[in-house]
């Protein structure tokens, strides 16, 4: 039977004993679909299931002379079951049994992933909720736009990261299909049911059409999947990693007891995990430009693909569990510092209102561009003067032709950006 791996297992998956395991199973699930076929004898069938096994120094030695993986593992099964052997394989070639188990270990390790993403929704959330009025600066090109709350930042990611979930279902359902249609896919030398016995066995759907192999559109689309998750990964670490900068300090990594930040300056606290998901997410988008290299084979066939595949996939699968797993520890106990959030909105003097008072102007009257004209030399020189904009406009003549001083009290108020706060989280699905 094919092992269900826990949360912490996903290296197992890619290993030469769940491999030729989920291999062995394929072959013995084929051997009993024959029997029920009358094609080979039911004891034979029985047999097979009772003693058939493998030993992998075994499989090493022997395709040391086949210098072919699958009839080095064929001759070691033979070798512990015996004459019913013969059975086995029967009508099929190699691509049914690999590319069958490569589907089974890639829905392995994509349920581990969709596990991971399932634990990170709900940290993100929790997060949303509890900081969903924590005023902070929202920034375009890395400069002060206007106020935002940081739980309006963590139900941006939060619904990202619910796509990202419906898009690894998606992939996990794409993998899930199996084949074995023979030497180029026509069932020529091997009945249909055998395939449908096997994939409904094995928790997959046969493929509709095939070649000699599983064609790597699916293989594509799965690995690119791993790359628009790892994307979104090192997006959320980029911007804790800006807001750990000494000069924000909105928002830090976790910093263990005893941890060092760097060899030379004691006082250091790096975003080093931050860093980490951001260098291993390349690694993951890198492997998903093989992948669809791999799309493309010769006519029924090729191996250019195998070779490849045998790095990116379990590569890509457990570098992307495992920034997953830092991600959700970086979020989890994230040291988010409300107080420097509010002192950076007001360090631009005010400047932040400039659109309120542009739009006020407006209504009362005045053209756009000419509001806007107005507005924005106040701006200039509370950029360069380092004078609060208020204060700029309340001296401004032009302007107050326009504007009683409440009105422009009234305009430089925080809580009018967050009036909706509440409503777009409400729509994200984080509370009723």
């Amino acid at each position: 039977m094919i092992e269900r791996y826990t949360m912490k297992e996903i290296g197992k998956i890619w290993t030469e004993e769940n491999r030729w395991g989920v291999i062995l199973e394929i072959e013995v699930l084929a051997c009993e679909a024959m029997a029920e076929l009358n094609l080979i004898p039911l004891d034979a069938a029985r047999i097979i299931r009772e003693k058939a096994g493998f030993n992998i120094e075994r499989i090493r030695e022997i395709e040391e002379t086949t210098r072919h993986d699958v009839i080095a593992f064929l001759t070691n099964v033979a070798e512990h079951v015996g004459d019913e052997a013969k059975y086995i394989h029967m009508g099929m070639t190699s691509s049914d049994v690999l590319d069958t188990a490569l589907s089974v270990q890639m829905k392995q390790a994509g349920e581990l992933i969709l596990e991971k993403l399932v634990v990170l929704s709900g940290v993100l959330k929790e997060k949303a909720v509890q900081y969903k009025d924590a005023l902070m600066m929202g920034r375009s090109h890395g400069v002060h736009a206007e106020p935002v709350t940081f739980g309006l930042k963590m139900a941006l990611w939060y619904t990202e990261n619910e796509r990202n979930i419906a898009r690894m279902k998606e992939a996990i359902k794409t993998i899930s299909v199996g084949k074995i249609s023979g030497a180029v896919g026509t069932f020529a030398n091997i009945s249909p049911h055998i395939e449908e016995y096997v994939c409904e066995k094995m928790s997959l759907e046969p493929a509709l059409v095939a070649t000699q192999v599983i064609q790597r559109d699916r293989h594509a689309h799965y690995l690119s999947t791993l790359a628009v998750i790892a994307s979104t990964l090192d997006k959320f670490a980029t911007e804790i990693r800006h807001l750990q900068r000494t000069e924000v300090l909105e928002a830090e990594e976790p910093f263990a007891q005893g941890q060092k930040g760097s060899s030379a300056m004691p006082h250091k606290r790096n975003p080093v995990m931050c860093e980490r998901i951001s260098g291993l997410s390349r690694i993951i988008r890198s492997n998903s430009v093989t992948a669809f290299e791999n799309v493309v084979l010769w006519h029924e066939r090729d191996i250019s693909h195998s070779s490849a595949e045998r790095i990116i996939l379990p590569d890509s699968t457990i570098a992307l569990y495992y920034i997953l797993d830092q991600t959700i520890k970086v979020m989890r106990d994230l040291k988010v510092n409300t107080d420097n959030m509010k002192d950076n909105v007001t360090k631009t003097l005010g400047l932040v209102f400039s659109q309120r008072v542009m739009l006020a102007l407006v209504e009362k009257g005045l053209a756009r561009e000419q509001a806007y004209q107005l507005t924005q030399r106040n701006a200039m020189i509370a950029w360069d003067e380092k004078k609060a904009l208020k204060e700029l406009v309340l001296e401004d003549a032009e302007i107050m032709n326009y504007l009683l001083p409440a009105e422009v009290e009234s305009l430089f108020d925080y809580e009018y950006h967050l009036k909706n706060i509440d409503y777009i989280l409400k729509r994200a699905g984080l509370f009723v």
